[in-house]
Formats: C-alpha cells, structure tokens, sequence
C-alpha cells in the first residue's frame, strides 16, 4: 500500500515540476492555480497505469518505444468521469505521476456540500488511492531576499548587465507588467523573436514606410536591452520583459557604415507622437545640442508626468538636449571614475543585445546604459505606479551598489526599496 503522504508530495511536485518546465504557463493555467482554496478544495487521486504496447499476430515488443508523454489513461478518465458523477465536485486542475501510475486532481465539492463530509465519503470509496485537503505552503524567506527567477533563454548568463544589476532577483517582484515606454531613436526589427509582441506601436518621423526600418541596429539594440521577451527558450531577456515598446524612428543612418543621425524635426515629431500616448517611460539614447522646440516638448512631456531617461554624452559633460533639462534622469556607462552629480551609473560596455534580422551581438555606449535605467524604471513603475521622476531617481540613486569596482544601479534593491 502506497503511503497516503508519499502519494500527495509526488503529486502536487509532479504537477509544479511540469508546469515549471513549459515556457510559460498559459492564463488559464495561472487562473486555475490562483483561483484554487485551501479552505474548500481537496487532493483526489486514482490509478492511471501506463497502457501496454499494441500488438498483432506474429509481431513482438522489440523496437517498440513507450509514449513521450504521460497523461491520464483510459481507465483513470473513465474513473473519474463515474467518480464526478457519483460525487458532483467541479474539477480545477489535474496532473499525472508517472512514477506512482497515478493521475491526481484538485476538486472542489459542490454547493451546499461540507468538505469533510465530502472526504469522508472518499475515504470510504476503493476506487479512490487518496483525497484530502489541499494545503497551503510558504517559503522561509526574509523581505528582499527572493529566489531569482530562472530563465530558460540560453544567452542570459552573458548578459552581464543583466546579471550585475540582479535584474532576476528584481523578476521575482516584477517584470514590469502593465507598463508603457516610448523608445525614440531609429527603428527596430519588430519581428524579432526576442521583440515580437512587445511592440505595440510602431511610428516614423523619417519616412513614411521606411524599408529600413526593421533593419536599424541602435533602435533594435535598445529594445532589446528594455523589453527583450523572457523565458522563450531562445536569446535573451529584457531588463523589464512583460512591459510594451512603442518604436518611434527620429534617427536614420545616412551611410551603412556611419553612426544614426537625427535632426529637430525629427525628434520634435517624434516627441510630438509620445505627448498623445500613455506612456511613462520615454528612453532617450541620443544627445546633441540645446534645441529651445525641443526643449519646450520636452517640458511638456516632464509636466505630463512622463519619466525621461536619457544617455550622458561621451564626453561625460551634459550640456545640451535632452540631458541638461531639468528632471530628466542622466545614465552613463559605468565607470571607474566617479559620475558627475546626480547622475546614475548602469553597466554600458560589452551588452549583449538584439540585431537586425534575428540576431544578437554585443555593443558598447552610454545607449545601452540608458536602456538599462529605463528597464528599472519600468520594473519600479508596475510595483509602485505613482512614483514621480524625483522619486524614481532618488531611489535608483539612493540603491547603487559596488559591483566590479564600479558603483552602479541595482533592480534587485530598488524594487525591494519600493516594495516596503
């Protein structure tokens, strides 16, 4: 006989090991687990043995190769069809266990119908290997020291900006759910399978159906960084996965090989297109001279409540736009070298992003910095959605550790910061 306590821990860590292993769990599925009760629910299980080969006349079992996947067989769905019938109870979700050729269920009794009663009568039935009540369980863990989630995208070791800022600890809070950023820069290849389905509107202010635009690097590096999908058992994952792009093209490569330019006209009609959406976030990694159109949009966006996130230029002097306004947050590449007041450090060299067509390669700048930032911010936002831009960048200021020698952002303690 099966000990009734060795049948429950295989099944409930059957039915967790499973779903852990799918890319990711459907609505439905998330639902169905949320949705179930301690209270009222119970654990049922019934025997679901493997079923044997098929065989004809004259043939044998060599070569024969047993199914790849487990699930309930004919007995066990037949069983409990004639148990729910005999009992009424509504079925919320249900997983086999292969090593105990069993397939277990959480029921709920019907209306009107006590739980113990209900167990009882289980108890009592031979057709039934086990039923009790389903428990609840609590990891022993301190505030702010969550497991990091565990992603199965294959290049997620490399990402050392990623790493170093402790984004997957961050995970474990948030994935920036809900949340809206406004890139301007180039374009960016939409389809990309790290991309795909996170941006959700697509502007250009260079050229209307612009064929190039799906195959501009620096916008595809930078929303790679942001919002690269997760756990999609290919690639990378982004700094903020579950949060949406909206790509607006200010920027343009004049020649193959020549860095993207952009002009004021540009970028204030790219501006323009942001004041009219619902964006928080807008990420900034350009820089020029001071521009009083763009300034005056600029402002605007600020007065909105936006948040504005924008690249230090190389030379490490903010003088111009967008990264003299006040109440933008400034990024640099982590350095060394101490950064100028109040502006924040985020890992920029060696980033391992998105490219054009479907591919990943690492760059360098204070635009990759800046994509960093703007993921945290995104992350901070969906925990806490009435943070203003002073606040958020106290914050990130305030969390910076020491990471390599360099001072620089960190998810993991800027969520928990919020989170209290």
């Amino acid at each position: 006989m099966i000990r009734l306590t060795t049948v429950l821990a295989a099944c409930l860590a059957g039915m967790a090991a499973t779903v852990a292993a799918r890319p990711a769990p459907t609505d439905a599925v998330s639902a169905g687990v949320a949705g179930m009760d301690s209270a009222r629910d119970i654990v049922l299980a019934v025997d679901n043995p493997l079923a044997p080969a098929t065989t004809h006349p004259g043939s044998s079992l060599i070569g024969y190769t047993p199914p790849s996947t487990y699930s309930a067989g004919q007995r066990a769905r037949s069983l409990l069809a004639d148990l729910r019938k005999r009992y009424g109870w509504n079925e919320m979700g249900g997983w086999p266990i292969r090593a105990l050729g069993l397939y277990c269920i959480v029921l709920r009794p019907p209306a009107g119908v006590d739980r113990d009663t209900l167990l009882a009568a289980l108890a009592r039935d031979a057709r039934v290997q086990l039923a009790q009540p389903l428990q609840d369980y609590t990891v022993y863990a301190s505030p702010g020291t969550e497991a990091p989630h565990r992603y199965n995208d294959p290049y997620t070791d490399l990402q050392h900006g990623f790493v170093d800022t402790q984004a997957a600890v961050a995970h474990a809070v948030t994935q920036g759910d809900g949340v809206r950023i406004a890139v301007v820069d180039t374009g960016a290849d939409t389809a990309h399978p790290d991309l795909k389905g996170h941006v959700t509107v697509t502007g250009d202010a260079v050229a209307a159906d612009d064929p190039a635009f799906a195959a501009d690097r620096h916008g595809t590096e930078v929303a790679g960084v942001i919002a690269a999908v997760g756990d999609n058992h290919q690639g990378m994952v982004g700094m903020a996965p579950k949060a949406s792009l909206d790509v607006y093209k200010a920027c343009w490569y004049p020649e193959p090989n020549a860095g993207a330019r952009c002009n004021s006209f540009t970028l204030a009609k790219a501006l323009g297109a942001v004041g009219d959406t619902d964006a928080r976030i807008v990420n900034l990694s350009l820089g020029g001279p001071a521009d009083p159109l763009l300034d005056k949009l600029l402002s605007h966006l600020l007065a909105q409540g936006r948040i504005v996130v924008a690249a230090l230029p190389p030379d490490g002097d903010a003088h111009g736009f967008p990264d003299d306004a006040p109440g933008v947050i400034v990024v640099r590449s982590a350095s060394a070298t101490p950064a100028p007041p109040g502006v924040l450090s985020a890992p920029g060299n060696d980033i391992l992003t998105t490219q054009p067509g479907g591919g990943y390669d690492f760059t360098s700048g204070s635009s990759m910095a800046t994509a960093h930032v703007t993921g945290i911010v995104a992350l901070l936002l969906a925990v806490s959605p009435r943070l203003d831009a002073r606040r958020v960048h106290d914050v990130l200021l305030d969390t910076s550790t020491v990471t390599h020698g360099m001072r620089q952002v960190n998810a993991a303690a800027a969520v928990e910061s919020v989170s209290r």
